[in-house]
């Protein structure tokens, strides 16, 4: 096709476009409905005109969507952009990757001089509080101190930024995770916490341990019983942690302020006793707990199977303290388990407890013992007053008690004396009769004497001795004087027995004659007698239940709260 062809063609064609885009006229229309027979007409110029303003109608909308779409995206991006994004996070499983020789804060050295210091720390979410949309406070708990943290969401410019998103993480973080915080002390007055002049603006926050559904929460095991008693008279609700659910569930329980504080004392206890023995020339020493024969008479002893025979746990290291005394060791003492299969489900006993035990020889008179016994309480008690103050702040709270009381001249009764005592408050036995001066001295009674002493005497702790000798073992040495009576002594805190020693016969052929008079067969006992056949010096001892003084210093109720693991006739978990 030539040029001139191809140009008719195109002209054509659009001529025919041109002609088809105008609507015919009506005379057309008729001769075109006529000639078609009865075919509809088409639309008008009004619904033309119509039809076109609702296409740039839609039109319009569709370019309004899409500029707003993309303007949504881009607000998105822009959102989804977090400066911040290094600062807060889930750290990796730790596997000890790196050593970087960071020096980390322990809220219990905090100082005046790290206001305005940056500081790094581990610790637990304790709780979190919001604060608007803008402002997150966070406990953070290390055993005994809290200390409160604040996040504040900062501009993009801030060198330490803290971003929405890094709000949000905060605020995920499950109560009792283990969290690492980089920040800088600020000064404050926070109430909330028991740091009150300070907090910790936190510029880093990281999850190093999380933690699943709790069996408790810290603020309701740790709740004083003063609020419990505000739900009588107030319109107040608060989850009481009854003691099984605690033991139960032990290692939470443990994290409660007041539980750490009870077993650092109990520690610190262990250390004073340790201290003042050594200072008095004393050899720590640790006997075995698996015996051949029950350590004393009767029938609360443990039986296991120790291979093709029988063996025991001990009741007591009284025979392997009294063989060093024969070994000559002079002065010996242990701090070790001691184990008592007493069906006894009190407030005060336990199946397994730790013992506090020394022995030593005697010069001329059993009392030398009961001196060093003595100053060694008076040395635990000042220390204990001293050095773990603020423990026993802390345990106050939970467990409100009057400050213990003792004197520097620790008052020492007679048991005759503390009888009468008794009986002239009015004190009965068992069977309601009087009691005699003579009888032994029920837990009842020891309490009604600690009660009559305190308010006479105004002390806590005294010691009975010279106790009769038919209520006493039977290798108590009896009285020089009196045969009725014995050189045996017991030490009583706030009304209840904390210690039971004496003078030990270290006479084997006295030891044999005072067994028969008990109804014990010495054959059964044929290793104990041994030991003193060799020969002994005079020596005397006593022996102290650990958990026992700690309940009763503290006035805690119940010896198990004093236990890091209790064990008695009904629980032998966890």
């Amino acid at each position: 096709m030539t040029t001139d062809e191809t140009k008719t063609t195109d002209a054509l064609a659009a001529a025919q476009s041109a002609t088809a885009a105008v609507p015919a006229t009506p005379l057309e229309a008729g001769d075109g409905a006529e000639a078609a027979g009865d075919a509809p007409a088409g639309p008008s110029k009004s619904e033309l005109k119509k039809r076109a303003k609702e296409a740039e109608k839609a039109k319009k909308a569709a370019e309004r969507a899409a500029r707003e779409e993309e303007e949504r995206k881009a607000r998105e991006a822009k959102e989804s952009l977090d400066n911040a994004k290094q600062n807060y996070g889930k750290l990796p499983l730790h596997q000890s990757q790196e050593r970087n020789g960071r020096s980390f804060l322990k809220f219990n050295k905090l100082s005046k001089d790290l206001v305005g210091q940056p500081v790094i720390f581990r610790a637990r979410l304790h709780n979190m509080r919001p604060q608007g949309a803008k402002i997150v406070f966070v406990t953070f708990r290390q055993q005994t101190h809290t200390m409160q943290g604040v996040l504040v969401i900062s501009g993009e410019k801030d060198e330490h930024q803290v971003s929405k998103q890094m709000l949000k993480y905060a605020q995920s973080i499950p109560s009792e995770s283990i969290v690492l915080v980089e920040g800088v002390i600020k000064a404050a007055d926070v109430k909330s916490c028991t740091i009150q002049d300070a907090e910790v603006q936190v510029r880093k926050l990281f999850t190093a341990v999380e933690v699943n559904e709790l069996p408790f929460s810290i603020d309701d095991a740790a709740r004083p019983e003063a609020d419990f008693q505000r739900m009588e008279t107030e319109d107040v609700q608060f989850a009481r942690v009854s003691l099984p659910t605690r033991l139960d569930n032990r290692v939470m329980d443990l994290r409660t302020p007041t539980n750490q504080a009870i077993f650092r004392l109990q520690s610190g206890v262990c250390q004073l006793f340790r201290d003042y023995l050594n200072s008095e020339g004393f050899v720590e020493i640790h006997s075995p707990k698996l015996q051949g024969a029950a350590t004393e008479s009767g029938a609360s002893v443990f039986k296991v199977q120790y291979f093709n025979s029988t063996a025991f746990l001990a009741q007591s290291p009284q025979l392997a303290k009294q063989m060093c005394i024969a070994g000559d060791m002079e002065r010996v003492y242990e701090i070790a388990p001691v184990f008592r299969a007493e069906d006894s489900n009190t407030h005060r006993h336990m199946t397994e407890f730790v013992g506090l035990d020394l022995e030593m020889a005697i010069e001329e008179h059993y009392h030398e013992v009961l001196d060093v016994l003595d100053n060694l309480f008076l040395s635990i008690f000042r220390g204990l007053k001293e050095t773990f103050s603020h423990e026993i702040d802390v345990i106050k709270k939970q467990f409100p008690c009057d400050d213990f009381l003792f004197l520097e001249k620790t008052l020492r009764l007679p048991f005759k004396e503390g009888m009468k005592m008794l009986r002239e408050a009015g004190a009965t036995d068992s069977e309601g009769n009087p009691i005699g001066e003579m009888d032994d001295m029920s837990t009842e009674n020891e309490k009604l004497l600690g009660r009559l002493v305190r308010e006479k005497y105004h002390t806590d702790y005294f010691i009975l001795d010279k106790f009769p000798l038919a209520i006493r073992p039977f290798y108590t040495m009896p009285d020089a004087v009196d045969s009725t009576l014995s050189n045996s002594y017991d030490f009583f805190m706030r009304g209840e027995e904390i210690l039971s020693g004496a003078q030990r016969i270290h006479d084997a052929d006295f030891l044999v004659e005072r067994m028969k008079v008990a109804g014990i067969d010495p054959a059964s006992m044929q290793g104990y007698l041994d030991a003193f056949k060799l020969g002994a010096p005079p020596h005397g001892g006593g022996g102290i239940g650990l958990e026992r003084v700690v309940m009763l210093y503290l006035k805690l109720g119940n010896i198990r709260r004093a236990s890091l693991f209790p064990r008695d006739p009904k629980r032998l978990a966890p």
